[in-house]
């Protein structure tokens, strides 16, 4: 009787937390991506596309991904096919966000706009690479049918019962080039920015970017200590429930937290206040236009 009552508890606080993650995430990010549309000529932004690369994949991770875990912990599991779509979607978000933030920290370091120059082309393909990259580590564990539901996680995620070659492999490549790469273009390019290379972004929305990097890199901790902690175990058992389940809520947070870093720069704040409090009603009382002089 007090497991049960015990587990209503923690399934209570987990609908509570991930409410509160799955509003931040989707209004945050959607008035965000309103305010870079429709607003862009009161801000300056020169590095709008992986801005636009990293707010996509906020809101498709608290759209999909959240909601998701909502429903599972509500539920009590997640079915086929929708199981393989959120652990392949999540990866996806994954990769994508760490190699938003690696191309936008590489395009203040060397001063390359996203328009005006060939080289935006090469940070274009390299925010599409970014994505194609989650979506194919991402696809791996579906094809080999290595995915669980996972109730400490609250979603569907890999789970190794045979295999440590496998599992060995799969992590490594994975880590490798997903996120090991992107981490160290980020930590090279912010010590180069930090040395006096790259364009002066102080009035620019890039200026937001070191807020960025050190919050992602503390709410994605505790998934990175997770997969490192199955790494070192032959037995192929996973990390503790509590840090499987605190590695979700904290990657869930970074979603709804990125809206309001960007709101520390004052001139996309603004831009952010005008477009929330503009008055879009049409005039009803008649308005003078002009004024005619009729002779006597």
């Amino acid at each position: 009787m007090e497991l049960e009552s015990r587990f209503r508890i923690n399934r209570s606080l987990f609908v509570a937390v991930l409410s509160v993650e799955m509003v931040l995430g989707v209004v945050g990010n959607v008035i965000i991506l309103l305010t870079k549309f429709k607003c862009r000529g009161q801000f300056q932004c020169r590095s709008w596309l992986p801005f636009l690369s990293l707010s996509l994949s906020d809101l498709g991770s608290s759209v999909l991904i959240i909601s998701g875990s909502l429903l599972a912990v509500l539920t009590r599991g997640q079915r086929s096919p929708w199981c393989e779509v959120v652990s392949l979607l999540k990866f996806a978000f994954i990769t994508s966000s760490i190699g938003s933030l690696a191309i936008l920290c590489l395009q203040r370091t060397t001063g390359v706009a996203s328009t005006g120059s060939r080289l935006s082309i090469v940070m274009a393909a390299a925010c599409v690479t970014s994505w194609v990259t989650g979506l194919v580590f991402g696809s791996v564990p579906v094809v080999y049918d290595w995915i669980r539901y996972d109730p400490a996680e609250m979603l569907c995620a890999v789970f190794w019962e045979s295999s440590y070659s496998d599992m060995l492999v799969y992590i490594l490549s994975a880590f490798s080039i997903c996120i090991f790469l992107p981490f160290l273009l980020i930590v090279f390019c912010s010590i180069l920015t930090s040395a006096g290379r790259g364009w002066d972004c102080s009035s620019d929305l890039s200026s937001v970017t070191p807020l960025l990097v050190v919050f992602y890199t503390v709410c994605y901790m505790p998934f990175v200590l997770s997969e490192l902690i199955l790494l070192g175990r032959l037995d192929l058992s996973p990390a503790p429930d509590w840090l499987r389940t605190l590695s979700s809520m904290m990657a869930y947070l970074d979603c709804g937290l990125n809206p309001l870093i960007y709101c520390t720069n004052q001139d996309f704040r603004v831009a952010v206040l005008g477009l929330l409090w503009t008055n879009q009603k049409s005039h009803t009382e008649p308005v003078l236009t002009a004024v005619v002089k009729l002779d006597p």
